[in-house]
């Protein structure tokens, strides 16, 4: 089977008004522009669906395969046009089925559609055969009038498959690169989903998590991501990891688009049985926790684990803390929760036992076409292509995986104890309970590192285990920039309490305006931080 360098690309060759220059941040008509600003502007003519998604196709073509080749996109989709249509017309007929009639989106390559377009995780082992089915978040973009617009670069398989992956590296897409510095991290895994809403390829994207792929590329994209409680949000339709810990979520550029976004992927799916969990607990309407005022009053726990005092981003933490105490907040310092060391090997257990199953459940249900059905047909598949699949990093994790039987693993049941007794009982349930708080907050990572193929990804600041392990929500901010690096910081919380700290995040972001326009700089000009 022969594939190309950019195998399952779609749509863009045929559009013959696409730039082959890149387009400047200050000429494209779209830039930084939100829902609301869409709607407004669809609403009064200046717009309809379907010029929006000209307008973002064309970008795509100027800086995902022109200019600066991010390689954010594995594709788009050959039907945009005529579901933009399709909605203009209903527009013109006096309906409009929400504030994301008309919106295009783009999802992380995990996330099933029944269209034209592939589901793939990345890897070439699933071209060829595309699901008859959506993903139930699918579903519910397309019945609120959102256009899927295209399939996003990630981290191959969720980076599941190997021990010392890299970042945004997918043997169908390549290399994603950071839109800030090119030769940096895009970090991941929805590395192509932060990369493409940074540079202004989308209006609004979905990423999924199963610990820290929502919030590190928010980070390192100077982006909003909200990964919400497990079982808020279905994970039926989406190519797993685990079982336990992984969950789909808003990437945006400001809290309010994350917000609008989340009412529409909340609800019950009879598919995913966690989201009975969320009965009577998940809103249509996530705006209403919109408050500027929220800080005032916040008790607000600031966790500063692995931050040296010199650290390039020590500055970032110290500035935010001194904004959250000028709107009002209560800093409650230095709290000690369980370390990654304390959680590395149980996590370990848990995901290597769950990916075994969930990618067999999983595949079970691809169509007939799919050649493969189980875990170990994918670990031939990379073998009998090595040279386009395993050219970087091979797939440690995916043997060792194969090697377990599964949830019947022995060690299995008291691994996923002992992961929710220190991320719960020991770990957040306490500190929230212990000293009243409404959220903690911390650096969500690190500054975003120079990318290095060949030794892969380099240690990071992240203290996204701890609510990514307990299942519990959390909202990424941007903070502000080390050296023309974005730094963010996360706010996580008790389990169903998405709407406190989406306004937590939102006074935070109205306070700071962080955010900042990439420019697509070679290299950092300072040097390695």
């Amino acid at each position: 089977m022969a594939f190309g360098n950019r195998a399952g690309t779609m749509g863009l060759e045929s559009l013959e008004t696409q730039p082959r220059a890149p387009l400047s941040q200050s000429s494209f008509e779209l830039n930084e522009v939100t829902i609301s600003a869409l709607q407004r502007g669809m609403a009064q003519g200046r717009y309809s669906a379907r010029s929006v998604v000209e307008l973002y196709l064309q970008r795509i073509a100027a800086l995902d395969h022109a200019g600066p080749k991010l390689r954010a996109l594995l594709e788009v989709n050959p039907d945009a046009i005529a579901l933009a249509n399709a909605l203009d017309r209903e527009r013109k007929a006096g309906k409009v089925r929400g504030p994301l009639h008309g919106i295009p989106v783009l999802l992380k390559d995990v996330v099933d559609t029944a269209d034209q377009m592939h589901s793939t995780a990345g890897s070439l082992a699933l071209m060829g055969s595309i699901p008859t089915r959506d993903a139930f978040i699918a579903e519910r973009l397309r019945s609120a009038g959102a256009i899927l617009l295209g399939k996003t670069n990630l981290s191959e398989w969720s980076n599941s498959r190997s021990t010392h992956a890299t970042n945004g590296w997918s043997a169908r897409g390549g290399l994603t690169k950071n839109a800030y510095v090119l030769d940096r991290t895009a970090c991941g895994s929805s590395s192509g989903t932060g990369v493409s809403i940074a540079a202004n390829l989308g209006a609004i994207g979905i990423g999924v998590e199963t610990d820290g792929s929502i919030a590190c590329p928010a980070s390192a994209n100077s982006l909003v991501g909200i990964k919400p409680t497990v079982g808020l949000v279905s994970r039926s339709g989406l190519i797993p990891v685990t079982y336990s810990f992984d969950t789909a979520g808003p990437i945006a550029r400001t809290v309010t688009d994350a917000a609008i976004l989340l009412g529409v992927l909340a609800g019950v799916d009879p598919r995913d049985p966690a989201t009975s969990a969320s009965q009577g607990r998940a809103l249509t309407d996530y705006t209403k926790a919109l408050d500027k005022a929220a800080l005032k009053g916040a008790r607000i726990g600031v966790l500063r684990r692995d931050l040296a005092e010199h650290s390039p981003v020590s500055g970032v933490l110290a500035d935010s803390l001194n904004a959250l105490r000028s709107a009002g907040a209560i800093l409650i310092d230095n709290l000690e929760l369980p370390t990654f060391e304390d959680l590395q090997i149980p996590k370990a257990v848990v995901q290597l036992c769950e990916l075994k199953d969930a990618i067999r459940e999983y595949l079970s249900q691809r169509p007939a076409a799919e050649k493969h059905r189980t875990l170990a047909d994918l670990i031939r598949f990379n073998e009998q292509n090595a040279e386009q699949e395993l050219k970087w990093f091979g797939q440690e994790f995916f043997e060792t995986a194969e090697t377990t039987k599964g949830r019947e693993t022995r060690d299995y049941q008291p691994a996923l104890a002992r992961c929710y007794s220190l991320t719960r009982t020991m770990g957040l349930d306490r500190v929230l309970g212990e000293k009243k708080l409404d959220a903690v907050v911390s650096l969500a990572a690190n500054v975003p590192f120079t990318t290095d193929l060949l030794t892969g990804d380099h240690p990071i600041v992240r203290n996204s285990f701890v609510s990514a392990i307990a299942g519990y929500p959390r909202i990424t901010v941007p903070a502000g920039f080390v050296r023309g690096l974005p730094v963010g910081i996360s706010f996580m919380g008790a389990p169903w309490t998405e709407s406190r700290l989406i306004g937590l995040g939102f006074a935070f972001e109205q306070l700071v305006h962080a955010r900042q326009v990439p420019r697509f700089l070679p290299t950092a000009a300072l040097g390695d931080p």
